[in-house]
C-alpha cells in the first residue's frame, strides 16, 4: 500500500535528508587513498548519531544475517550493500559508494552517492556522469499524475544510448515511516501495472547502472552486490517528495 505523507511529515523527512546530505559529505571528504572502510562507517554513525538520528540499515534483512553497518560501502565492482571492514582499503583510481540512511525525529531518508578517489579512468568518468544524469533526467519526469514507466524510460534510454546496462534485480522504493516502502521504482521499463506518481508520495529513487552486463551475483557474506562480469558500477539515490507540478529532492542541500 502506497502512504502519502503529510506537509508535518515531510518537513521531518526534509530536516533529515537537509542532515543527512551534509553527513554523506563530510564521509566523502574521508575517502582517500589508504583509509579503510570500517572507519568511513564509524564516521558515519558519529556523525548521525551526533545529530539526534538512529543509523537505518543496522539489523535489516532479518535477524539471520542482519546489516551489521550503518553504511554500505561498495567498491568499483560492488554495486551495492558492500559492508565496511578494516581490511577493505580505500586505493587511487577506485569508485567508492556510500549508501546512508537515517530515521530522524521518526522519518526516514536515504541516500547514495559515487565517490571518484583521485585519478580515475575515462570510462569511469563517464559512468558516473551517466548514472547522476540519469537520475537527474528521471527526476524532471516525475510530477501528480506522471507514470512511473515514464520515469524509468528516461532513465533506461539515457544510460543505454551511452553504451552502459541498467541493474534490474535493484530498484527504487517508497520511503518515510521505513526504509523500503511501497511502491518499487525500476530504473528500466516495465510491463507491470502502471504506477501513477500523487502529490504527497515520497520515494527513493537509484539507478544503479554497471559497465557492462546488468547481471549480478552476490559476495558469500550473503550482502555484497557484484557486476556479474567485473566491470564497475556506479550508484546515485535520492529521496524526493512528489508535488502539483515536480518532485522537492529532499537530499540535496
Amino acid at each position: 500500500m502506497i502512504r502519502k505523507k503529510t506537509s508535518a511529515e515531510i518537513k521531518l523527512m526534509r530536516e533529515g535528508g537537509h542532515l543527512l546530505a551534509d553527513i554523506i559529505a563530510k564521509i566523502g571528504q574521508a575517502i582517500i587513498p589508504g583509509e579503510n572502510t570500517e572507519k568511513l562507517d564509524q564516521l558515519a554513525e558519529e556523525l548521525i548519531r551526533k545529530q539526534g538520528g538512529d543509523p537505518i540499515f543496522k539489523g535489516q534483512g532479518g535477524p539471520e544475517n542482519p546489516f551489521p553497518a550503518t553504511i554500505c560501502a561498495s567498491i568499483n565492482e560492488e554495486i551495492v550493500h558492500g559492508i565496511p571492514q578494516k581490511n577493505k582499503i580505500i586505493q587511487t583510481g577506485d569508485l567508492v559508494k556510500i549508501d546512508i540512511g537515517m530515521r530522524y525525529k521518526g522519518m526516514v531518508t536515504d541516500m547514495a552517492r559515487t565517490f571518484p578517489v583521485g585519478e580515475i579512468s575515462l570510462v569511469a568518468k563517464k559512468l558516473i556522469k551517466a548514472t547522476q544524469e540519469g537520475l537527474n533526467l528521471g527526476i524532471k519526469t516525475i510530477k501528480d499524475g506522471a507514470k512511473l514507466n515514464d520515469y524509468s524510460k528516461a532513465v533506461e534510454s539515457y544510460v543505454k544510448s551511452l553504451g552502459f546496462s541498467v541493474v534490474r534485480d535493484l530498484v527504487g522504493h517508497g520511503v518515510g515511516y521505513e526504509l523500503h516502502e511501497d511502491p518499487q521504482i525500476p530504473n528500466y521499463q516495465t510491463k507491470t501495472k502502471e504506477i501513477i506518481f500523487q502529490e504527497g508520495m515520497t520515494v527513493a529513487l537509484e539507478p544503479m547502472i554497471n559497465e557492462g552486463t546488468f547481471k549480478i551475483d552476490f559476495l558469500n557474506d550473503g550482502w555484497t552486490i557484484v557486476t556479474q562480469d567485473g566491470k564497475l558500477s556506479a550508484h546515485f539515490e535520492d529521496t524526493v517528495v512528489v508535488k502539483k507540478r515536480g518532485v522537492e529532492i529532499l537530499t540535496r542541500n
